[in-house]
C-alpha cells in the first residue's frame, strides 16, 4: 500500500488519527464540511505536538515535516482523489455514517480501502451502502490516538483477507497494537466497557453513593486510572447514549439498556466536557473556583 491516507473528520478522533499517520511519515488530507473545523483540528495536532517536544520525545524539524504532511480540504470528492486508504472518524451517528460512505465509495479509487473509526457500529451494515464491501473495515483507534497503543481491527461479514491483512500490518507500521475483532454490536473494547459506565450511572440514579465515591472506588479497588463516571464525561454523554443504544438495539438485552439518567442528562444537553457539565462541573467559573482554593490553602 502506498502512503495517500484521507481522514474524514478533523474532531478529537478524526485529528488524533491524522496527526498519528502524519507524523509516522503518511502523507494525509484531512477532511470536514468547515474550514473552522479544519482548523481547529490542526491546532489540536499542533498543540499536542508541542506536548511531545516538551517531554523530549520529538524535534522542532520533525513537527514541521508532520504539519507539512497534512493537507486540509471541505471537499471530499477533491480529497480522496488517489487515495490508498481513507478512514472515517465522523461523529458516531448510523445514517451520518452510511451517506458518508456512500460518497466515499462514488468518489475514491476502486482498488482503495474503505475503513471507519466507529465504535460499535456493524461493519458489515456500512459496508452494504458500497459497491465494494470486501474493502470495507473498522480500524477503531483508542483517545487520545497518538498516546494509545490499540486498534480494534473489525472484520465486516464481506470483508476479504488481503484487506485485512494490509491494516493489520499498516497498524503496526503507526506503531499500534492491532487486535483483531469481529463484527457483532460493541466489538470488545465498548461491549465490555459501556455496560460498565451504564451500570455506574445506575448506581448513582439508585442512590447507592455519590459520583466521588462511585469514582473513587473503581480508582483505588480496581486499579482505574479514571473513575468510570469522570470516564464517561470525557468520552461526552451523547456518544455512551449511543453505543448504548447500539448494544440494545443489536442484542435485544435488557441488560443493556441504557439508564434513565443517562437518558435525561443527554435530553438537558449535559453531555460531560463537550458542553461543560456532566457528572462533573467543567465550567469556567467551577476552574477559577478550584484555582482560588489552591491559592487559600
Amino acid at each position: 500500500m502506498n502512503k495517500n491516507i484521507v481522514v474524514i473528520g478533523a474532531g478529537t478522533m478524526g485529528n488524533g488519527i491524522a496527526h498519528t499517520f502524519a507524523q509516522t511519515g503518511f502523507k494525509v488530507n484531512l477532511v470536514d464540511v468547515s474550514q473552522d473545523a479544519l482548523d481547529r483540528g490542526v491546532k489540536t495536532i499542533t498543540t499536542n505536538l508541542d506536548r511531545i517536544i516538551a517531554k523530549g520525545n520529538l524535534t522542532e524539524d520533525e513537527k514541521a515535516q508532520t504539519l507539512a504532511n497534512i493537507t486540509t480540504f471541505t471537499a471530499l470528492e477533491d480529497a480522496v482523489k488517489g487515495a490508498d486508504l481513507i478512514v472515517e472518524a465522523a461523529t458516531e451517528n448510523i445514517d451520518l455514517k452510511l451517506k458518508i460512505f456512500q460518497q466515499m465509495d462514488a468518489a475514491a479509487p476502486a482498488d482503495c480501502i474503505l475503513a471507519t473509526n466507529t465504535s460499535s457500529i456493524s461493519i458489515t451494515k456500512i459496508a452494504s451502502v458500497t459497491s465494494r464491501p470486501e474493502k470495507v473495515i473498522g480500524m477503531h483507534f483508542m483517545n487520545p490516538v497518538p498516546i494509545m497503543k490499540l486498534v480494534e481491527i473489525i472484520k465486516g461479514y464481506s470483508t476479504s483477507k488481503e484487506t485485512f491483512d494490509a491494516i493489520y500490518e499498516m497498524s503496526k507500521v503507526l506503531g499500534k497494537v492491532p487486535v483483531e475483532v469481529n463484527d457483532y454490536p460493541g466489538f470488545v473494547a465498548n461491549r465490555i466497557l459501556m455496560p460498565m459506565i451504564n451500570e455506574a450511572i445506575y448506581s448513582l440514579y439508585e442512590g447507592v453513593a455519590g459520583v466521588e465515591e462511585i469514582d473513587t472506588v473503581m480508582k483505588l479497588g480496581m486499579a482505574h486510572p479514571m473513575g468510570p463516571l469522570q470516564l464517561a464525561d470525557f468520552i461526552g454523554l451523547d456518544v455512551c447514549l449511543s453505543i448504548m443504544n447500539v448494544l440494545y438495539d443489536g442484542f435485544k438485552n435488557p441488560k443493556y439498556a441504557p439508564c434513565p439518567l443517562l437518558v435525561n442528562m443527554v435530553t438537558a444537553k449535559k453531555m460531560g466536557v463537550k458542553s461543560g457539565e456532566g457528572f462533573y462541573d467543567y465550567s469556567e467559573s467551577k476552574k477559577a473556583e478550584k484555582i482560588s482554593k489552591q491559592f487559600a490553602k
